[in-house]
This record gives structure tokens, sequence and C-alpha cells, in this order.
């Protein structure tokens, strides 16, 4: 029986990255959702940010599935957590370097969640929460940061990216690596061969 093909619901470069260098062949079809106005929503019902965070990967699955029933489509989304409020991309860099500034010198944790849907339906889901802490850090270096790395510090949940220059703004990271860079690869590998949908 052949394997159904795999789409990646995202437009992330780190996301398809991860999953062509694990060898996979994976069509990025990147989702176009109002991800604010959705968390938003979802705080106002009194979501907390993991919840907020699963439900965004299972919109974007569920909105490729939709048109690609037969495919194995993968969904996933980050959210922040800082002391109880979600937070994720800033549309700019001022609203970046506000974030950066409440992140500096604290703990928050990272939500990242994973949903794969198969024959329209939701077949699987992960959740990886990482506990990063950000050391004390001046105005100053995280403007030339920002200034250095917005092109690719505005795609990511938090505006940091830690595979880059970006770890220079930690001083304590647990969790799962893959995980903080937008995809559980570890545990999506183990249940796409445990279904035979990709070889093992």
């Amino acid at each position: 029986m052949p394997q159904p093909a795999l789409i990646l619901a995202s437009g992330s470069a780190t996301r398809l990255a991860l999953l062509r260098a694990a060898g996979l062949q994976v069509d990025p079809r990147p989702v176009r959702l109002d991800e604010p106005a959705i968390r938003a929503a979802l705080a106002a019902e009194g979501a907390s940010p993991r919840d907020m965070a699963d439900a965004l990967a299972e919109m974007k699955a569920a909105r490729v599935a939709d048109r690609v029933p037969d495919a194995v489509v993968i969904g996933s989304d980050q959210v922040l957590d800082h002391a109880g409020a979600a937070l994720g991309k800033c549309d700019t860099p001022e609203a970046a370097l506000d974030q950066l500034r409440a992140l500096a010198g604290s703990t928050h944790r990272l939500h990242t969640a994973t949903v794969v849907f198969h024959d329209g339906q939701p077949v699987w889901r992960h959740m990886a929460t990482a506990t990063l802490t950000m050391r004390p850090v001046s105005d100053a270096f995280l403007s030339a940061y920002l200034a250095r790395n917005w092109e690719t510090a505005r795609h990511a949940a938090g505006c940091y990216m830690i595979e880059g220059e970006g770890i220079r703004l930690f001083s304590a990271v647990q969790g799962d690596h893959f995980g903080i860079l937008g995809l559980p690869l570890l545990p999506l590998l183990g249940y796409l061969g445990q279904r035979g949908f990709i070889d093992t």
C-alpha cells in the first residue's frame, strides 16, 4: 500500500528544514490564520497558553486536511507562557523590543503543539514544553540584536531564535531542542513510523 503524501501546514522554513533533514519528502502548505485574534478570543474564553498552542496547531492542520484529506497533514504552533500571559510573534520591531524587555531577566515556558491529521481527522497530538531563562539584557543590546535579526526573528515566537544569535539572550534552556525550534521531531518521527506513514 503506498504511503500517503506528507504535508506541513506551515510556512516555517525551520520546520520544513527539520523534516527534510530527517529525509522526509514533505510538501509545505502555508496556512493563513489571524493568530493574534484567535489567541485573544481563546484568552477571553479562559484558555491557557498551552491550550492556545494546541488549538492553533489543530486549526492549521484542519485547514489543509479539508482540502487534501488523503494526506498526512502536520500542524504545529508555539505560544509563550510568561507569568500566565500568552505571547507570540510581533508585527513590528518596537513590539518585539517591548516583549523582549518583558522577558529579560525572567523565566518563561514555550509550548510547542503538534497535531497530525489523516483521512481528514486528527489522529495524533503532542505537546512539548520547554523552560527558558533569559539573562538580564540591556536595551542597547536588544535594539542592536533586533536591528541585525529582525527579518528572521519576526517569524519566531518570542522574537528570538535560539539556533542563531538569539541564544546569546539566554542563561538556561531546558526542554526538547527540536520542540524549541518549532517541531518535536523525535516523537513525531516515532508516530509516523509506527503508522507506516514513513519507512522505518
